[in-house]
């Protein structure tokens, strides 16, 4: 079986040009879900990326609490024996 992995090339911008455009990138990201790469002297160096809702809901009522939970575990320690 042969697999092949597609790698999406993140898109880089320049800080000197993330600083004049800072405004105009971050209303693109929100509207189109992109993230990119800003790079210092060639370097990547932060990674602009939009914020998704994180559902928390399924999560409640997921815990069961059996007995007490906030009592001792055991009776001594061993170092009191």
């Amino acid at each position: 079986m042969v697999t092949s992995i597609v790698t999406m090339k993140k898109r880089t911008i320049p800080a000197g040009k993330f600083k004049a455009e800072c405004l105009g990138l971050i209303d693109r990201v929100a509207e189109t879900e992109e993230s990119f790469i800003v790079t210092k002297r060639g370097r990547p160096v932060v990674e602009i990326v939009p914020v998704r809702d994180r559902d928390v809901k399924p999560l409640r009522r997921s815990v069961i609490v059996h007995g007490d939970i906030v009592g001792p575990v055991l009776d001594s320690w061993d170092v009191e024996r």
